[in-house]
Order: C-alpha cells, then structure tokens, then sequence
C-alpha cells in the first residue's frame, strides 16, 4: 500500500474544536505555510488565529461534511467531539488521529478496560451505576478513592474524592447520578506523563517526561526534567509507545502516569491517556525548537517530525482565572515567556495562558 502524501505548503489542516489547543495548533501550521479552518459550535480563541472558521452544531453532520470538503486533513483538539462528527468528515478527508482513539478516550471505563487490555499497568477501578454499585466498588478498593463520570468531567470537574464510607451517601447525586468509575488509591511519589508523537508511517518519537503538580484538580505546574530514574523512565517511554501502536495513532498522545518509586514491581502507573495535544506539553513551545504543537500538525500533514529534544529546563505555570490579571507584571518579568490565550472572560478554574521559566539544560539531564 501507498503511503499518503505529505501535504504541499498551502494545505488547509481542519481543526474540530475552537479552544486554546486548537488556537496553538493553528499558529504552528501557519509556521510551516499551511492554513487552518476551524469548526466548532461557538466562537473561541483559535478563530483569532484561524484562515477560516465555521460555527455549527457538532451534531449537524451535513455541515461538519462541508466542513471537511474545504480542507485537506482533519484533526480534533479535544476527545469530547462526538464520534458522529469525526466519522462525519472521515467520510470526505481523513482525520488523524481517527475514531479509533476516541472509541477508548471518551469513556473513562472503557479507557481503563483497554490500557489493561494491552498489558500496561493502570489504577485499580471499578464501575458505578447505583448505589448498590458504588457499595460495592468501595468494599473492594477501599479508601480513598475518587468517583468519576464516565464521560466529560476534566480539570477536578464531574468527580468526587471519597474517604471513608461515609462520602459515598450522596456521592452519586454530586456527580448527577451518571455512569460512573471508582478509581483506587495508587501510593505515588509523584505524577509525570510523556508526550509521544507517532507519524504516518509509525515513526515515534518522544518529549521528555515533565513532573506535574495540581492544585484543585487542575495543572499548576509542568517541569522538566522529571526527577524520575532511567529505569522508570525507559519503562514509561515503552508504555506510551505501546498505547500509541496499538491505537495506531498520528499526531501527539499523552499518557499521564504515577510513579511509584524505584522499589515497585512497576514503577509507573497509567493514570489516563489523552488523544491530543496536552496542557503538560505547553512548556516545549519554548524549550524545544519543534514544540508539540508543531509536531502534531506534522504528524498529521504526513511531514517528517521534527526533533523533540529539549535545549532548556522548563517549568510551565497556568495562569487559572484572575492569574491572568497580572499580565502586565509577568511581562516585565526577564526570562518569563508569556503565553495568553485570548479569553474574554477570566472565570475561577479556567486556564487564560501560561508562563514559561527556562533555565540551561542541567548537565544530569
């Protein structure tokens, strides 16, 4: 078989999905001479920065077909575009990464089901449909643990953190009683991921693994490099090349993970995986000369990917809601790159930008 043609300059890359990814992703093609069209339900910041956009419902199959006639390839920078939509336009161009992804990304159970499916090492869970269910789960994983929706739900949203037997009353109802997962409590050091990027032809290449901090559920901080041995290490590059074949994945995956510690069995744990670009990422944009976003536009293009090697330390900070607020500080602050998004709106747990602090690369690293 044929492989695809890389697409000429000029090319348009479809975009489903109008958030900060999507402006990134869009300002990385221009990089390269190719054009973006964007499709989503509403305006957003990547029509800033887009050749073309489009607003319709993600469920108006005939517009997303039209969409698609006007550009070349097309990508999503969110997991939560329904299944329809991308077989809609799957129909007219390829899209890449493809349904395949979503089929496992989009149900927090089924993901879980499918990473230990393959042989990795992931999160003891359990699914929750009533309250006799979550009993159930809980005498088996014990506490704590956390309920999650099986679907949507990202950033600390749609789940709730449970520590003895007593949180389970109403827990359900917290979560508006959808199907849910009950996911065990996993003794780690800290949380990392890696961001692997595969090609057409299955060409794999990795980014360096960050540590990641949370506040409240969301990402405060990505840095590398992780303080995590070579051994964990290998092991977490292995696993995430391992989910992406197995996916048949293009573009860029990330595979958040726990390590641990040394001493384990396994050292790292499969938290969850995410089919797109990622916020864990966002630091390449300065401390490497092909950042993910780029890499991910040139996976899907069918170009050659570019190297995903580091020439700095990085930490990467989000400016989550009034942070935002202090841009004019930030961006008199030396060795600081600014990121902003372009929001009109700085509400309390939403990401409006990030920050970059880059330090030369440390020799152990």
């Amino acid at each position: 078989m044929t492989a695809p043609k890389p697409l000429p300059p000029g090319s348009t890359i479809g975009i489903l999905g109008s958030g900060q990814l999507g402006r990134m992703l869009a300002t990385a093609a221009s990089r390269l001479g190719l054009k973006t069209h964007i499709y989503c339900d509403s305006s957003g910041p990547a029509f800033d920065v887009a050749a073309a956009r489009t607003v319709g419902a993600f469920t108006d199959l005939e517009r997303v077909a039209a969409f698609a006639e006007t550009v070349d390839v097309v990508t999503y920078e969110f997991e939560n575009v329904p299944k329809a939509t991308v077989e809609a336009a799957e129909r007219i161009r390829p899209v890449r990464p493809g349904v395949r992804a979503l089929d496992f990304s989009q149900d927090r159970l089924v993901e879980k089901q499918f990473i230990s499916s393959i042989g990795v090492p992931v999160a003891p869970f359990a699914p929750v449909d009533d309250e006799a269910g979550l009993a159930a789960a809980a005498s088996v994983l014990g506490f704590p643990s956390i309920l999650k929706t099986r679907r949507l739900g990202y950033d600390g949203k749609g789940q709730v953190r449970l520590t003895c037997g007593g949180d389970c009353t109403g827990a359900l109802g917290r979560i508006g009683h959808a199907p849910a997962i009950l996911e065990g409590f996993v003794a780690f050091q800290f949380e990392v991921s890696v961001l692997v990027v595969r090609g057409l032809g299955g060409e794999t290449r990795f980014y360096d693994v960050p540590l990641n901090t949370h506040r409240d559920g969301i990402l405060h901080t990505s840095a590398v490099p992780a303080p995590i041995p070579t051994r964990a290490k290998a092991r977490a590059l292995e696993i995430a090349s391992h989910v992406a074949q197995k996916l048949d994945f293009v573009g860029v995956l990330a595979v958040e993970m726990f390590y641990l510690g040394e001493g384990a069995a396994e050292p790292v744990v499969v938290n969850e995986i995410a089919p797109r670009v990622h916020n864990s990422g966002h630091w390449t944009l300065d401390a490497c000369l092909v950042s993910q976003f780029e890499n991910h536009i040139r996976a899907v293009a069918g170009w050659p990917l570019g190297p995903t090697e580091r020439h700095s330390d990085a930490i990467m900070t989000n400016l989550i809601g009034a942070d935002v607020d202090n841009w004019q500080k930030l961006a008199a602050t030396p060795k600081l790159a600014l990121h902003l998004y372009g929001k009109n709106e700085a509400r309390p747990g939403r990401k409006m930008g990030h920050v970059t602090t880059l330090a030369p690369k440390s020799a152990s690293s």
